[in-house]
């Protein structure tokens, strides 16, 4: 099956009316388009105006050096009183030291890979004892029931919630909905927002959302391997609501519509807004489905699966809350 369009793709034929950007916004911009050339996906989506685009595809391409050159000047212009707003300045800061360390690397003069994630992210990592994950691994022990290796076990317990491929567009769909109403009232929903979700082969992750702009999404789902009840809802908050698709229609709503911060259009990978992006997503399921409603989903939708399990209620409930 063919992938999905580029994900730089112009947010509905760039025809939406956009204030002008001011020159730091459209510095930033050309400089992440430009970016993309070298690292094709670094800019994750852009919806901001055609033109900046247009004149990045038929310029010559710029050197990795001058790119850093250029990140340089404008992280020395958006420390300065160029940018008076201090939340502003603080973001502009984070993404341009991602950017500059990122060119750093590509320019074959890395630093430390410690290092280098941290000045990505604007975060630094910590690690976790062993002792943890061997908690964590006799804990599963305990749960998964059967005999044998623990590994052979969990391939067992997951094949009973595996989703039928022709019952998968159904659950789907009841998931979608059931997400995108529980994430209306504590978020709001911009007026005009909208998702489709696709299912796909041949791909590198299990779900990914392609931000086309207006407030559009397209989400894939990727169907090589067995698709379980439970980490499709994990997929499909991550990726709707209120996850990527949700968080970038209000970015696009607000800050670049609204606000007129035309940098938020523009959506880069391994930046500190990237980091965040996907925080805010892994915490979608706790406000899609709730500990204390999770049970009734589940079952309702191993029903609509199809699962034999569902023919059985209590077995059902006593599996939706392990």
């Amino acid at each position: 099956m063919s992938g999905p369009p580029s994900r730089t793709t112009p947010a509905v034929g760039g025809e939406r009316s956009l204030p002008m950007p001011d020159p730091i916004a459209r510095d930033y911009i050309v400089l992440c388009l430009r970016i993309d050339q070298h690292v094709p996906g670094f800019v994750d989506a852009y919806f901001g105006p055609a033109d900046l685009k247009a004149k990045v595809e038929l310029e010559q391409l710029r050197s990795v050096a001058r790119l850093r050159d250029d990140a340089l000047a404008l992280h020395e212009r958006a420390a300065s009183d160029e940018v008076d707003d201090p939340a502003r300045r603080r973001w502009l800061l984070a993404q341009l030291a991602a950017i500059e360390a990122q060119l750093r690397a590509l320019a074959g003069d890395a630093l430390p890979y410690a290092d280098h994630v941290a000045a990505c992210f604007d975060a630094r990592m910590t690690r976790k004892p062993a002792e943890a994950y061997a908690a964590a691994a006799a804990r599963l022990a305990e749960l998964v029931p059967g005999d044998g290796p623990l590994p052979d076990r969990l391939t067992a317990w997951d094949a009973r919630f595996v989703i039928p491929p022709s019952r998968l567009s159904l659950v789907i769909e009841r998931l979608v909905a059931v997400a995108r109403e529980r994430a209306s009232a504590p978020f709001g929903l911009p007026a005009g927002e909208g998702v489709r979700v696709g299912l796909v082969a041949n791909q590198p992750w299990g779900g990914y959302n392609w931000y086309d702009g207006g407030l559009q999404s397209r989400v894939d789902i990727n169907t090589d391997l067995p698709i379980q009840v439970k980490r499709l809802l994990d997929t499909l908050c991550h990726e709707t609501y209120p996850g990527h698709h949700l968080e970038h229609a209000w970015k696009e709503a607000d800050l670049v519509g609204a606000r007129g911060r035309l940098e938020a259009s523009v959506l880069t990978i391994n930046t500190p807004e990237c980091f965040i992006s996907e925080g805010l997503a892994e915490l979608g399921r706790r406000f899609a489905s709730p500990p204390e409603m999770e049970a009734d989903l589940l079952v309702e939708l191993y029903g609509l699966a199809g699962l034999p399990i569902a023919d059985d209620p209590p077995a059902a409930r006593d599996a939706a809350e392990r």
